[in-house]
Order: structure tokens, then sequence, then C-alpha cells
């Protein structure tokens, strides 16, 4: 296998590529946004799963889905970048804070920690997570500490988990320099795919592939990898792969800030449903999410909705309200506005082999773990299902091709 179409060029699609690049592969890269890295992949939270966020999914198959992506994310994102990611690493654990209206109990959620983090433990006696040995088990906040930290109407129970996040921004900027740096991988941004075929008459699954583009076709390639988040069902069908039973679209804004002084808040989640975030990476960078007001698209058909343009006054509108919306779960949020250096209202889409609303505990969205991985001749598809476990999927991806 000598050339190889990457659609989509996120942290999957860049992953492959590099992958692909480094074992002597022709990569062609396909984004129509202007530079790689420029939507998901680089403005989420950056949350490296183990699966504490499923609650709403007592099976444990998409902890058990995400856990062996979670504990593979540094070694093979250093291995990329050719350099450590400490600097990217949040430097405290998450809370998950107990909404009032969350689709699971206290005592539920308590339940369902203990199970997921003995699933962790059987990846292995001293298995890493994000270069260090995991310690500690999850733990519920005293009464006195919920009261400290959380508005104690709204929050009913909170637990230390061992999950941290890392900054995407971060990863994606140096992701992107190992694109640009790798002669194999050629971008071709700006371009938006439409469809991918087999060429000759017959179109046998053994045949080379093309790409329609916005630009025209492009081809032959030995394989295609489709990768894209939003628009990758619609490419599947002009290659005759069917959607799964349900899916969803959205998209989700949330703010970027970064203060001038070091702010001691917890990194919290508020659990489970319908909510929002708080992510304190070292004290000056955070990221602030608040899911009602963030949401700004949605829709369940193969392509994803229009979404509408957010100008300048509406940008600061929407950051105000979300710092509004945390301050009042979180006291501390309340502090941030003076202290704010810098702030960005950015996001993107958000695919899920699932729909419904977060707020009812038997909606299909709460359930991740039909992510992976299909294939039909020399087209692969891939529902990278959560950013965490991109890289994880991406190397069975280019072992699968190679």
């Amino acid at each position: 296998m000598s050339r190889v179409a990457i659609l989509g060029a996120g942290i999957m699609g860049a992953a492959t590529a590099l992958f692909l690049a480094r074992r002597g592969v022709q990569v062609t890269l396909f984004d129509r946004a202007p530079a790689p890295m420029s939507g998901a992949s680089r403005w989420n939270e950056g949350k490296i799963h183990l699966g504490y966020l499923y609650a709403g999914d007592r099976t444990l198959d998409t902890a058990r889905l995400v856990i062996p992506g979670g504990l593979a994310f540094r070694p093979l994102v250093e291995d990329l970048l050719g350099q450590s990611i400490a600097p990217a690493i949040g430097e405290a654990t998450d809370v998950y804070a107990i909404h009032r209206a969350s689709v699971v109990t206290p005592e539920a959620a308590a339940a369902y920690y203990e199970a997921v983090t003995a699933a962790v433990d059987s990846a292995g006696p001293g298995a890493e997570y994000l270069g260090g040995t995991m310690s500690g088990r999850p733990h519920r906040l005293s009464a006195a500490a919920l009261g400290r930290t959380y508005d104690p109407a709204t929050i009913v129970a909170a637990f230390q988990v061992p999950e941290r996040s890392v900054d995407t921004t971060w990863i994606a900027d140096r992701l992107v320099a190992a694109l640009t740096a790798e002669p194999r991988v050629t971008l071709r941004m700006g371009v938006r795919v439409l469809g991918v075929r087999a060429r000759g008459k017959h179109e046998s699954l053994d045949a080379p592939l093309d790409v329609d583009t916005t630009d025209g076709a492009d081809g032959p390639f030995d394989a295609v990898v489709n990768a894209l988040w939003d628009g990758r069902l619609a490419v599947d069908a002009t290659f005759g792969i069917g959607p799964p039973a349900h899916w969803s679209h959205r998209f989700r804004l949330a703010l970027f800030l970064t203060v001038a002084a070091p702010v001691e808040i917890a990194s919290t989640v508020v659990a489970t449903g319908p909510f929002g975030d708080v992510k304190n990476y070292d004290g000056h960078r955070l990221y602030l999410s608040w899911y009602p007001d963030g949401l700004r698209a949605e829709g369940l058909a193969l392509a994803p909705p229009a979404v509408p343009r957010l100008d300048a006054a509406g940008q600061r509108a929407l950051a105000a309200t979300i710092v509004e919306r945390l301050a009042a779960i979180v006291p501390a949020v309340g502090v941030l506005a003076p202290m704010a250096e810098g702030g960005t209202i950015a996001g993107g889409w958000v695919y899920a082999a699932g729909k419904g609303s977060l707020s009812d505990p038997h909606a299909t969205l709460h359930h991740r773990a039909g992510a992976g991985i299909r294939r039909r001749g020399r087209y692969v598809s891939v529902d990278t299902g959560q950013y965490s476990i991109a890289p994880w999927l991406a190397r069975q991806v280019a072992n699968a091709l190679l």
C-alpha cells in the first residue's frame, strides 16, 4: 500500500496520517477547514476518558471501550509528537458533582465509579495513565467539603475520581507542526469531500479509489480512511456503508479562558446530564462549558445542519452566560471575569452514535460503545467516539491497512 487518502484533519485523521507516513505511505489529508486541527479536536476540554463520565451506561460497555484508549493516550501522542506532553496535562484530578436533576442518584454513581475503577484495575496491575501509575480510588467528598465548594441546593454529592484532562490547543499546535514537517503527508485544506468511489467499470471492492471533492476528483488511492467528525455518514453513504441505528450531530461552543493570577478552582464535571464543566489545567488556563447555552445546533440527518453565526457581541454574551451559570453551582467561578487576560468562544461538532436528550436516563446518547472502525474493501470509516481514544484507534487503522 503506497498511497492513502484520509478525510478529516482532526486528531483521528492527523494521527492516522502520521502513523502511516512514518511507515512509508504517501498520505493525502483532506479537510474543509483552512488548517488541520481547527475544529472539535482543538476546541474541547481534553478529558482523557477512563469511563467515569458514562454513569448513564450501567452495562459498563462504554467504559470498557474507552479505558484502553485512555491508558494508551500519552505514549501514543508522545510518539507522534516526539516530545513529552507533560506541560499539557491538567494538574488536578476531576470531581464529579452530582446535580439534583442528574439521571443517576449519588448511590448509583458511587457504585458505578467503583465498577469503573475495577475495570481500570483489570487492565493490568500498575497500569499507567497519562504517564503515572494509577493510584487512589474514587471517594465521596464530605458534607463540609461539598458545602465549601458547591451550591448545596444544586449539588447533592460529589466524588473525586482519577481522571484528568489535557490542554487540547497545546496538543493541536504540535500535531500541526508534526504534519507540516512530515514529507510524506500532503495537506489538501479548504476542500470539502463529496464522496468516494471505486475506480473502474465494475467498481470492485479491490479497485483503487477516487475521492470526489469541491475541487474535483483526486486519486487513485490504494485506500481511503474516513475520519471526518461531521459529515462522515454522508460520505460513507456514497460508498455503500449505511448509518448506525441511532445517531445525532450537535455543535457546541465553550469558553477558553486565561487569567493573570493563579486560581484554585476544582476541575469539575457537573454530572450526569445536560449540565457543564469547569476545567482548571494549571491555575491560569481554564475551560468553561454550560451545555444548554453552548449547544448551538443539532440534527439527526446524515449531514449536520448549518450553524448560526455568532458575532462578537453574541460571543461576549455567551461567555458571560457560561460564567454566570457555572458560578451559581461552583461559586469560585464568579471571581474569574475580572481576572481574565483573554477569552475565546470556540467549539466544534460532536457526533454520537446515539440520540435523545441527556436529561433522559433512557436516551441512547448515554451509550457510546458503538464507536470504532468499519471497513468495506479498501474503504475504512472510523467513529472516533471520543478525543481520548483517537490515537489508539488511529494505530489500529494504520496496522490494519499495512
